[in-house]
């Protein structure tokens, strides 16, 4: 295990610096890293050479030398001579924030799709940077005026990356064919999704699991929870098929964070267009976390950013059973809940039916008894709510989708 110094750059007097090197802290222990100490220095902006004033660099090297870390991790995005000017002085790997979310992400990555994905964003935060990773060649031409051996090995390196990055995105575009091609198949048969969505850590695979629960069928459905930030990546879907008969898709994506990098946010597009196709978001909220409201606005800038403005949300605010003092959640459309103890979960499904089943058709159908095929396909998919034999065929009182409804409304009564 490395043993780690924590460094974060206060600007302009962020209030939200304690709980941003707290999230960094939980980020390093989450990859397996121990944090022996956090240092914090207030500017108004970064120094061009060594990010952190130079006073704070000999503080940072007292405190290697003096706890034997091997590793300085700094809470925001590094530029390549940053990194190479720190590394100079305090002689012990100096890594950022983006580089440990990319490490945790690399270690959760399962699927295929996830693996891509990650590697992606990984290589497109290294191209810029393989400056220094051969600091041992010359990057001077040489007398007749031809490249030095340094250049050479460089631009073979930008050249493989390349090469690389260019294969990642051929092979992820035909994975997000396939996806697409089974949302369209979705969107024809008029099937419902729900995208979980929200803050990592924010509970949102406990809630899907706890929904599963409360389907009439989950057999072997449960999907990976724990408290750990990005425990899971990949997406996961669950048909969920309510007493009522009424029945959607359940989805779970991967969490947000403050400062998500960039690359992955692009690299993992694919899977994120899953949020703005969806019927319904949830929007998962952990209720017991000080700064919920940062992270509800973080949440909402990625929403936003992925052009999702019309799609109907519901705030679920999650761990209700951890908050110690009272607290007055306002957001239109909300409800509180425990998707650990099981609390409200029936309420939630309620108002998910509500909104999801706002324009179900409610009618009275006579099928004749050389129709049962019909019948039998609409008890399947709908909610049959009585059904009576008579001498002329199959009465039935019944609630369907719209599209159900014009393919078969030639038997309505």
């Amino acid at each position: 295990m490395e043993n780690a110094i924590l460094v974060g750059l206060n600007l302009n007097n962020d209030e939200n610096i304690d709980e941003s090197m707290l999230e960094l802290s939980n980020l390093a222990t989450a990859c397996e890293v121990s944090v022996l100490h956090t240092i914090i220095q207030k500017r108004d902006k970064p120094t061009p050479n060594l990010y952190i004033g130079k006073g704070k660099v000999d503080e940072v090297l007292e405190a290697i030398t003096t706890m034997e870390a091997d590793l300085v991790i700094f809470n925001d995005e590094l530029s390549p001579s940053h990194i190479r000017n720190l590394e100079s002085i305090l002689k012990v790997k100096v890594i950022d924030r983006t580089v440990l979310i990319l490490d945790i992400f690399a270690r959760r990555a399962k699927t295929k799709e996830a693996m891509l994905q990650v590697e992606l964003a990984q290589a497109k935060y290294f191209m810029p940077r393989i400056v220094g990773l051969h600091k041992y060649f010359s990057r001077q031409k040489s007398g007749t005026g031809s490249k030095g051996p340094g250049e050479q090995q460089l631009e073979l390196d930008r050249r493989i990356l390349k090469n690389r990055i260019a294969k990642l995105k051929r092979a992820l575009r035909e994975l997000v064919q396939i996806r697409r091609t089974q949302r369209e198949k979705r969107k024809k048969n008029d099937v419902f999704t729900v995208s979980l969505t929200g803050y990592t850590n924010s509970g949102k695979s406990t809630l899907m699991n706890s929904i599963i629960d409360f389907s009439t069928t989950h057999l072997e459905q449960y999907v990976f929870e724990k408290n750990l930030l990005f425990a899971t990546l990949e997406t996961k879907t669950r048909n969920i098929n309510l007493e009522n008969n009424h029945n959607f898709l359940l989805t779970d994506t991967v969490g947000f964070i403050d400062r998500l990098p960039h690359h992955l946010i692009e690299a993992f597009k694919s899977t994120l267009e899953e949020i703005s196709e969806a019927s319904l978001i949830l929007h998962v909220i952990d209720a017991s976390n000080p700064n919920y409201e940062g992270q509800i606005s973080v949440v909402e800038k990625v929403l936003e950013d992925l052009g999702v403005s019309d799609i109907p949300i519901i705030y679920v605010f999650n761990k209700i059973d951890l908050v110690v003092e009272e607290k007055v959640f306002i957001k239109e459309n909300s409800i509180c809940i425990s998707a650990l103890n099981g609390d409200n979960i029936e309420q939630l499904l309620d108002m998910i039916d509500a909104l999801l089943f706002k324009s179900i058709i409610k009618t009275k159908m006579l099928f004749p008894y050389n129709k049962g095929n019909i019948y039998s396909e609409l008890k399947e998919n709908s909610n049959v709510i009585s059904t009576l034999y008579k001498d002329d065929g199959i009465e039935v009182e019944i609630e369907l989708k719209k599209s159900l409804y014009n393919k078969y409304k030639i038997y309505v009564i």
